[in-house]
C-alpha cells in the first residue's frame, strides 16, 4: 500500500514540557482520515510537524516519502492546508486572496474556483477585512479545494461555519476522496468525521490511543439494545457482557458487549422475542466512553 504520510515515534518537546509522545501513524493515498480529541491533546502540533512548521525531537515524518523538514517546499507543492483560524492580507479582496494561493501553484480550474465561490455564497469582492470569521474560513476553502493537490490537511476547517456551508464542505471533501486525493482532517464535529473518514485516530495527551476504522472501533465497546418480549424477561443481568438494564415503556433497554451479542440474543429468544432493536454506538459515544475508561 502507498502512503501520503508515515509517522513513526513522534516526539515532540517544548522545554521540559512533551507535547507529542510516541505517535505512530499512517495514511494511506486516497483515504480520508480523521484525527480526534480534546483541545490540547496535540493535534494542532502534530499537523504542524507534519507542514514542516515544527521540527519533531525524535522520530520519523514522511510526507509523500519525503521527510517533513527537509524537504517542506517540495511537499507543499502538493498539498493544501486549512487551519481553523484563517487569517487573511485586510487590503486584499477574498477573490484577490484565492487567487494568489492557486496561481502559487502555476495553474487552476477557473470554472471550478467559479463553482466553489457561489457553493460556499462568498462575495469575493469584498476587502478581508470586513469577513466574518465564518467568510474567511470560506476563502481558504475555496483555495484549497480550487488546488489540484495530493492532500489535503485540514484542522478544525469548518469552524465559524453554519451546518449549510458544513454540507457544502462535507461534499468538497467527498468529491475530492472520489479523485483519490487524501485527507488528513482535525474536526470537532462527530457527525462530520462519521460521514466522511475512512479511519479514525484517537489522540489523548499527546498519544494516540487508538486507530482504525469506525467498525474497529466499535468492536471494542458496547451497542445499545431495546427489545420487547412475549414473557418477562429473567437472568439477563447474570450474562455476561450486560450493562445497565431498565425497564421502559417502550421495552427493556440494556447495553451489550458485542462479543457477546450472540450469546445475549439466544438467551431473549427463550421469553419470545417480538421486537428487538439494535443500536451502535455513535463515534461521539465511542470517543466519551474511551476518555472515561481512560480517565477511571
Amino acid at each position: 500500500m502507498n502512503y501520503n504520510v508515515e509517522v513513526t515515534n513522534l516526539d515532540k518537546h517544548f522545554g521540559k514540557f512533551q507535547a507529542l509522545k510516541g505517535v505512530n501513524l499512517q495514511i494511506a493515498e486516497g483515504e480520508v482520515f480523521a484525527y480526534i480529541g480534546p483541545n490540547g491533546a496535540g493535534k494542532s502540533t502534530t499537523i504542524r510537524v507534519l507542514l514542516g512548521i515544527l521540527q519533531a525531537s525524535r522520530g520519523e515524518v514522511k510526507v509523500f516519502g519525503m521527510d517533513a523538514w527537509k524537504d517542506a517546499v517540495e511537499i507543499h507543492k502538493r498539498i493544501a492546508y486549512v487551519p481553523g483560524d484563517v487569517n487573511l492580507w485586510p487590503n486584499l479582496t477574498g477573490g484577490e486572496v484565492i487567487d494568489l494561493f492557486v496561481n502559487l501553484r502555476g495553474k487552476h480550474d477557473k470554472a471550478l474556483r467559479a463553482r466553489l465561490i457561489k457553493d460556499f455564497n462568498l462575495d469575493p469582492t469584498k476587502k478581508c477585512r470586513t469577513y466574518s470569521k465564518g467568510n474567511r474560513q470560506k476563502v481558504a476553502l475555496v483555495a484549497a479545494f480550487a488546488s489540484d493537490v495530493d492532500l489535503y490537511i485540514l484542522d478544525e476547517p469548518t469552524s465559524g461555519l453554519d451546518p449549510l456551508m458544513e454540507q457544502v464542505f462535507q461534499a468538497c471533501v467527498l468529491e475530492q476522496k472520489r479523485k483519490g486525493k487524501g485527507v488528513f482532517l482535525s474536526s470537532h464535529i462527530m457527525s462530520e468525521v462519521e460521514r466522511l473518514c475512512d479511519r479514525v485516530g484517537i489522540i489523548r495527551d499527546g498519544e494516540v490511543v487508538q486507530t482504525g476504522t469506525l467498525d474497529d472501533l466499535r468492536h471494542l465497546t458496547r451497542y445499545a439494545m431495546t427489545v420487547v418480549t412475549e414473557r418477562t424477561v429473567e437472568g439477563l443481568g447474570a450474562l455476561q457482557g450486560v450493562h445497565d438494564i431498565a425497564n421502559e415503556a417502550y421495552g427493556l433497554h440494556f447495553y451489550v458487549d458485542t462479543a457477546h451479542m450472540g450469546a445475549v440474543v439466544n438467551h431473549l429468544n427463550g421469553f419470545g422475542i417480538k421486537k428487538l432493536e439494535s443500536v451502535p454506538p455513535s463515534l461521539e459515544e465511542l470517543f466519551m466512553q474511551h476518555y472515561r475508561r481512560e480517565s477511571a
